[in-house]
């Protein structure tokens, strides 16, 4: 990953590593010596983090003031349309109508500056203490469901009430993320902890097998993010 080679590369120079997915993060502790590197956690349930030696990052976290409601995938999409790419910015917490984006400093002047609307309704960007959340922790919805099999089309088909022939489209047409990667492989069989999410569909972690029933289907666990 091109990524991970800039992050060898800051950590080398004494300088924190932009914000890192769980699948970056992994890759990143395969290629250093435990004890030499902290990470940075935003706040307590933090998935996007960054790794630093001894000067830690200066992140900013802003609240977005909207007076309609908004979606997680509508403020990614607008971020996304600003050509800001996703290690500038770690997660989006969306919390009792309040929503929240932490940021490497040094992009906050470009968003204040640019990032003016969402669903063509203007919005506010205000700088918050970076403690306000950090006791945070992500709320789920837990869902439990028969399949006949773990892979990943038909527990889709399952949670989305369609057949695996339109999950399969939606795969060739990239609507499905598995581990922060374009899912491919429609037959591939889910494990414990795979995060997936659907387009349109929100964002899903698969937990466990509860039991295996008589007919040999299984009853598994998911928890929706909320």
């Amino acid at each position: 990953m091109y990524i991970i080679e800039k992050c060898l590369n800051k950590l080398y120079h004494n300088q924190p590593t932009f914000f890192l997915d769980p699948n970056e993060q992994q890759e990143l502790k395969k290629k250093l010596k435990k004890g030499t590197y902290q990470i940075y956690k935003p706040y307590l349930d933090s998935e996007k983090n960054i790794f630093y030696k001894t000067t830690p990052p200066k992140v900013t976290l802003l609240e977005i003031k909207s007076k309609i409601p908004l979606q997680h995938r509508e403020i990614l999409g607008t971020i996304f349309s600003l050509n800001i790419t996703q290690e500038l910015f770690g997660d989006i917490i969306i919390k009792e109508n309040h929503y929240y984006i932490y940021v490497i400093d040094q992009i906050v002047p470009y968003l204040k500056n640019n990032l003016l609307t969402i669903k063509n309704t203007k919005i506010e960007l205000i700088e918050t203490p970076i403690e306000l959340l950090k006791n945070y922790q992500k709320q789920y919805e837990s869902i439990q469901l028969i399949t006949s099999s773990l892979r990943i089309d038909t527990i889709i088909a399952r949670i989305i009430k369609t057949s695996r022939p339109n999950i399969i489209e939606k795969i060739k047409n990239k609507e499905i993320i598995l581990n922060y990667n374009i899912l491919k492989n429609n037959s591939y069989q889910l494990k414990e902890n795979d995060v997936f999410s659907i387009r349109r569909h929100g964002k899903y972690k698969f937990i466990k097998i509860v039991k295996q029933t008589k007919n040999h289907n299984y009853i598994i666990e998911c928890y929706k993010y909320i």
